[in-house]
């Protein structure tokens, strides 16, 4: 039944019934990959029955209204202007930020979406895009994996999650038309976006590695109208592969030897050092794991100690 339920919302859903058929969507290329949600892969793969697991009994709930959050940022579509604003000034980018910074948001940035990022057979409305990271308590992050773990993990999913639609319909009530991408299963690459937008890199354990808080962040964003944003060129972190090269922790430590030390080819043709299948089994039977948060070096030393080493 939930299998069902996530090949329906996760994989299979289309933003096409909530708008005209006439609007120019932002479509998924050639290049793009197989979308991988991670509740649906742990479905899947995980030998287990997630939602019906007596281990997670305490986080469901957190999951159900992180799902329902998921639910309105797509159904929210329909309540875009018709003819909506694409420049926006000073005042209205200042009422932007307050109401970005008063939600918990950790950094936020803008970047263009590349086609290639989007989800294969997948659409956005707009390749303009509010990236915005959220930031997962330490101490939590540190017991991983354990029950503690797991209600940070999904706490953070569902406040992002709410964040975003809270974000979008502010932008809404300023004339805008917007898209909410959920913190869970959107319909983007959220590290690569993260990474173009400058806020972080990807590490070798897939996920975004940024200065303040390494990889112990959520990412989710919100697909505008908007054209004029101040887009940052260029970005600090592009010394981290080569560290993560180096170090290999996630990979020495991962439960189900799901991280490799060299980079795999999938099926599509894309290089990748995670193979999801595996990672699948300790995310389902271990409160999401997070152990490749956990022991990433970036998690427990200063981000500027790390780089003054490389040199």
């Amino acid at each position: 039944m939930y299998k069902l339920f996530f090949d329906k919302l996760v994989m299979k859903n289309s933003i096409n019934k909530y708008i005209s058929s006439a609007f120019p969507l932002f479509q998924s290329d050639e290049n793009s990959r197989e979308g991988l949600n991670v509740p649906y892969i742990a479905l899947k793969y995980g030998k287990t029955n997630l939602m019906l697991s007596s281990r997670i009994k305490e986080i469901k709930p957190t999951m159900i209204k992180t799902i329902r959050e998921m639910r309105r940022s797509y159904h929210s579509i329909k309540t875009n202007p018709v003819n909506f604003k694409k420049q926006i000034n000073e005042d209205e980018l200042k009422r932007l930020k307050a109401v970005i910074e008063s939600l918990g948001i950790t950094e936020y940035a803008f970047a263009e979406v590349e086609k290639d990022m989007v989800f294969k057979n997948q659409s956005i409305l707009f390749s303009h895009a509010i990236v915005l990271l959220m930031e997962m308590d330490q101490e939590s992050i540190d017991k991983a994996p354990s029950l503690e773990t797991g209600k940070e993990v999904f706490n953070v999913y569902y406040k992002l999650g709410k964040a975003v639609n809270v974000i979008a319909q502010s932008l809404k009530d300023m004339g805008f038309a917007v898209q909410a991408g959920p913190a869970l299963g959107g319909d983007v690459i959220y590290p690569v976006l993260a990474q173009k937008s400058g806020l972080g890199h990807v590490g070798k354990n897939g996920l975004l590695i940024n200065r303040k808080f390494g990889p112990r962040l959520r990412i989710a964003a919100v697909y505008t109208s908007i054209e004029n944003f101040k887009i940052i060129s260029g970005n600090e972190y592009d010394w981290i592969s080569k560290f993560c090269d180096k170090c290999n922790a996630c990979v020495r430590t991962c439960p189900s030897k799901a991280i490799y030390k060299d980079p795999i080819i999938t099926d599509l043709g894309y290089e990748t050092h995670i193979d999801y299948k595996k990672c699948a089994i300790p995310f389902a039977m271990d409160y999401g794991c997070s152990v490749c948060i956990k022991e990433c070096t970036f998690n427990h030393t200063d981000y500027e100690t790390v780089k003054e080493l490389m040199k």
